[in-house]
């Protein structure tokens, strides 16, 4: 008995052990460290952009390329300015080269003159009468010293006119030099204030989601839309109803074949355009030139009042002129509009009218 109960207690200990053995091996009790479940950050969910956010999203876009649009008509005129500066001066070079050239040849006769008195000795007439030997044939020498003298003062004072005329280009072509340079610095100033507005544009629009931009572009039509219905309220296109000349129906096929190509600032073609790049090279293809900008094109081209606007016509836009669509009819205008857009057709009055002009008056 004593061996069968030492037998038993060893059985139980050895069962006991193994059943702890087995509790430590298996995974999820008490005895096992407890592995930290990881959090999870929720996702912030943008927060929708109203119409109201767009359409002033819309406001400072038109704001911004509108100032685009001025610092690029400022550009394309400091570079017309610059173009005709540098010919002036080209003009001015071949004038002082030529005007060299005769003074120098003046001053080769004048030589030639002053050898020939010097060889005469210098002698007062009297002198020369007395020492001749013949009076008649000294009274002949006179006469033609007489009309020497004549000459070479003739002489001198084309010398003197010549010289004054090399000095007065020499003056006229350091003013356009400092012209030149000032407009340079024009230039260079309008770009980095083009480049600046586009590149703030640009930024704006980049913020915006697809979905957004969808909506924004619907927003620019319906606000074009709603001038554009403004405009033919009034009644004006009924009393439309002008004829375009021969050189108008030119410039408004060159006009309307440039659509589809993109908007670029100083651009004139072909592959791109700004606004008077178009309009001025719409008219330049029908033989009819006009000035680059739609500034200048305000200044200086004959105006017309709108109702008696016909195809070919150019429409000024914006208090400052910043902006030029040419009229095609049916109240349409064919234009570029801006960075990021094409040369297309909308409605005339989808924009501030300022007046129109019409270039073959």
């Amino acid at each position: 008995m004593g061996s069968g109960k030492r037998s038993l207690t060893t059985a139980a200990m050895a069962l006991a052990c193994a059943c702890a053995c087995v509790a430590l091996a298996t995974p999820g009790v008490a005895y096992a460290s407890p592995t930290p479940t990881p959090t999870r950050t929720p996702t912030a969910t943008p927060k929708p952009v109203s119409n109201n956010d767009l359409e002033e999203v819309r406001k400072k876009l038109d704001k911004l390329y509108h100032q685009a649009s001025v610092a690029t008509d400022a550009y394309n005129a400091a570079e017309e300015k610059a173009q005709k500066q540098s010919a002036e001066i080209v003009d001015l070079a071949r004038e002082i080269v030529k005007g060299q050239a005769k003074l120098d040849k003046l001053k080769d006769r004048a030589g030639a003159a002053a050898r020939a008195q010097y060889r005469g000795g210098g002698l007062p007439p009297e002198a020369r009468l007395w020492l001749s030997d013949d009076p008649q044939e000294f009274l002949d020498g006179a006469g033609r010293v007489r009309q020497g003298e004549h000459a070479a003062k003739g002489l001198l004072a084309e010398m003197t006119r010549t010289q004054q005329d090399l000095e007065q280009y020499a003056k006229d072509a350091s003013a356009q030099w400092k012209k030149l340079e000032a407009n340079r610095k024009a230039k260079a100033e309008a770009k980095k204030k083009i480049k600046e507005r586009i590149a703030a544009a640009e930024k704006l629009e980049s913020q915006l989601e697809e979905k957004e931009k969808e909506r924004l572009a619907k927003l620019e039509e319906e606000a074009a839309y709603q001038a554009q219905t403004t405009w033919l309220s009034s009644g004006i296109l009924a009393e439309i109803n002008g004829k375009a000349s021969e050189q108008g129906k030119k410039a408004v096929k060159y006009a309307t074949g440039q659509m589809g190509k993109p908007y670029e600032w100083g651009a004139e073609g072909p592959d791109s355009y700004d606004c008077s790049g178009l309009t001025s090279q719409a008219w330049a293809s029908a033989g009819h030139g006009i000035p680059r900008t739609s500034q200048e094109q305000w200044k200086q081209l004959t105006h017309v009042d709108i109702k008696d606007m016909r195809p070919g016509d150019l429409i000024i836009y914006f208090d400052d002129a910043s902006h030029v669509g040419m009229y095609v009819g049916d109240g349409a205008v064919v234009h570029a509009p801006r960075p990021g857009r094409t040369v297309t057709i909308t409605g005339a009055g989808s924009m501030p009218i300022l007046g129109v002009v019409r270039p073959d008056a």
